[in-house]
């Protein structure tokens, strides 16, 4: 399995030096957005060559996931003109992004969101015919999409000339851990990357049944939540800003949770 996905939202000026330990660290996979609202991409560019200069590392020893925000989830640093049509605005977003990234591809290009919460507007479907075409092009290895639900991604599994390889979602226990999305991923072999696996549920990581796997693990709370993610077949998410946390949440790969614990922190709600 991949190492878990190092999340770069809300780093600000911090982001270049977390990228940085982050991939000292061990992580091998980098989640990004062109979004100023709440990312810094070209700090993570930054980061990341600091990192391969230092230590002589190719590019494609790396897994960059990047992201395409449309208007209303971007305040006034945009990436793109706003007057242009949607397609020209993911094909400016996905120049400024390897600008940022230093790179001639991105491993993962990710719609950030549908524009309705209820189904797939044209501009998603516009959005989405620039993104098959960078697809096509060779420059987006594989399409994603974000904050999806699961008869948003049906629709798209069921029209997209190019599908979704991964699926980004919150995952919260109180919802069933994104139960739906999930089986929707596994039937079709799409990747479930979870994130706010941690601050999304704060009652978990208090729970009996995480502190009694932690223990006979020897384990932290944090870890089993991340050993449970993988035990389910999601794709974890973390953007801990402290290097010990990270040491650890790469060290959850190692765990391996009994199934009876695994059912019984699936339950939890």
């Amino acid at each position: 399995m991949r190492t878990p996905l190092y999340g770069t939202a809300w780093k600000e000026d911090e982001t270049r030096r977390l990228t940085r330990l982050a991939l000292e660290a061990g992580f091998r996979a980098i989640d990004t957005a062109n979004q100023r609202r709440h990312y810094h991409e070209a700090a993570v560019g930054q980061g990341l060559a600091d990192h391969l200069t230092a230590t002589g590392q190719a590019r494609d020893t790396l897994f960059l996931q990047t992201k395409f925000t449309a208007r209303d989830g971007q305040d006034d640093r945009l990436p793109y003109d706003p007057r242009a049509d949607v397609a020209t605005q993911v094909a400016q977003s996905f120049a400024s992004s390897l600008e940022h990234l230093g790179t001639t591809w991105i491993d993962s290009y990710v719609l950030h969101g549908p524009s309705s919460s209820t189904t797939l507007t044209d501009e998603d479907w516009q959005a989405w015919g620039a993104m098959e075409a960078l697809h096509a092009a060779g420059k987006a290895r594989a399409l994603g999409v974000s904050n999806v639900s699961r008869g948003q991604l049906e629709l798209l599994l069921a029209h997209a000339r190019v599908k979704p390889a991964f699926v980004q979602n919150r995952c919260y226990a109180r919802r069933s851990w994104d139960r739906e999305v999930r089986a929707v991923c596994a039937r079709g072999g799409l990747v479930y990357q979870g994130f706010s696996l941690l601050t999304a549920n704060p009652e978990v990581l208090r729970h009996t049944t995480t502190r009694a796997a932690a223990a006979r693990l020897g384990a932290t709370a944090a870890q089993v939540v991340f050993a449970f993610a993988r035990a389910v077949g999601m794709w974890p998410l973390t953007g801990t800003t402290q290097v010990a946390h990270m040491k650890a949440d790469l060290a959850a790969d190692s765990l391996r949770l009994a199934a009876e614990e695994v059912r019984a922190l699936e339950s939890l709600r």
